[in-house]
């Protein structure tokens, strides 16, 4: 499962959702200002933003997968963080840091147990992960009515997501050779305002590539037609605290 690209502006709109859960995240990763910190999974850079500020005397890296996404956040940050593009799967630094932040980004990467190996090489001994992703179940409503509504493209196809459940990802985590592991989810429904738009960009990217263009607003238009309405996305999260 390669990184996938985005529509970049098009998340920048609608991802207000996505620097919420960021933000709640951040909270958790305790900075004295001085520290190498990565942002794993970066976006647009909404969420780096607020990580940046927490960071006055450090140095803090992004990474994303997408190229527009990678675009988009270095032309907000400038000089100002060190943004580039790389498969998380394949993840090289050439210093090791003192923390990884990720949010939203994990479901979208099939091997974890990989990744994890690849983030805990990237830590400084004693250095911090704090993340957080899809878990097992979530937008279990979106997925079942896509699965209803179908397509001859997406015949066969698994889907786009790896929802782990806390206790399979605690075990990799160790596995990997991290301590102090702590996992957990949370339910976090969300109502988006443009519910056509947060959809096909953030929730059935990967299922609109798959589609001829001409049938994707269709598409789009009826899975929203299966759900309740107004429509709720039906997020579960998975938190993770670890140590290198």
């Amino acid at each position: 499962m390669p990184p996938r690209e985005w529509n970049a502006a098009s998340y920048e709109r609608v991802s207000g959702p996505q620097e919420q859960w960021g933000r709640d995240v951040l909270d958790r990763l305790e900075l004295d200002g001085d520290e190498r910190v990565l942002d794993a999974g970066c976006g647009t850079g909404r969420v780096t933003a607020a990580l940046l500020e927490r960071l006055p005397r450090g140095e803090l890296l992004a990474v994303d997968g997408s190229a527009a996404m990678v675009q988009q956040a270095k032309e907000r940050f400038g000089d100002a963080v060190h943004v580039f593009q790389q498969d998380l799967l394949e993840l090289e630094l050439d210093e090791p840091v003192d923390a990884i932040l990720s949010t939203a980004t994990f479901h979208w990467i099939n091997d974890h147990d990989r990744l994890f190996e690849r983030l805990h090489a990237a830590l400084k001994p004693g250095g911090r992960l704090v993340a957080q992703c899809g878990a097992d179940g979530n937008v279990a409503n979106i997925d079942a009515a896509a699965r209803r509504v179908g397509h001859p493209a997406l015949e066969g196809w698994p889907g786009p997501w790896n929802f782990a459940t806390t206790r399979e990802t605690a075990r990799r985590l160790t596995r990997a050779g991290f301590s102090d592991v702590w996992t957990w989810s949370q339910q976090w429904p969300v109502a988006p305002d443009d519910p056509h738009e947060f959809l096909a960009t953030v929730v059935l990217g990967a299922h609109l590539d798959r589609l001829p263009e001409a049938d994707r607003d269709a598409f789009v238009d009826a899975v929203i037609a299966e759900l309740d309405q107004p429509v709720v996305v039906e997020y579960v999260r998975l938190n993770m605290l670890a140590r290198s």
